[in-house]
């Protein structure tokens, strides 16, 4: 295995960041509209998984906004000393902590693997 070039490198931080921001919006969207706000922060969520992953051509395109997002949301789901906390203890904050590892586990496995770049296995006849 050998590291990726430094553009792919950059994709990939660039995507773990527009995660981690997609994850913190997406935790403010979910509560403020009830149903209409946890599907805008799924669906936005799925869109970034999926293009990364169609825009690096690779599975890792699909992982690292998936990282990056799930991060932002286990940090913002800890509470602080003084009792604060982002998260509320309800049915709609635990569909999108499921929903979006979900939705991250589908975008990563529809994510397109690497192909070889030699000609076809088939034996010509």
């Amino acid at each position: 295995m050998t590291a990726p070039p430094a553009g792919r490198a950059a994709a990939y931080v660039g995507l773990f960041l527009l995660g981690a921001v997609v994850g913190a919006a997406g935790a403010l969207v979910q509560a403020a509209w009830i149903p209409g706000g946890l599907l805008l922060a799924l669906v936005g969520a799925a869109g970034l998984f999926l293009g990364g992953a169609h825009a690096t051509g690779a599975r890792a395109g699909a992982v690292a906004p998936a990282a990056g997002w799930m991060i932002a949301v286990i940090l913002l789901t800890a509470s602080r000393p003084e009792g604060d906390f982002l998260f509320g203890a309800g049915v709609v904050s635990y569909l999108f902590l499921l929903g979006g590892i979900a939705v991250a586990v589908m975008c990563a496995t529809l994510g397109q693997g690497r192909q070889p770049n030699g000609p076809g296995a088939r034996l010509a006849k």
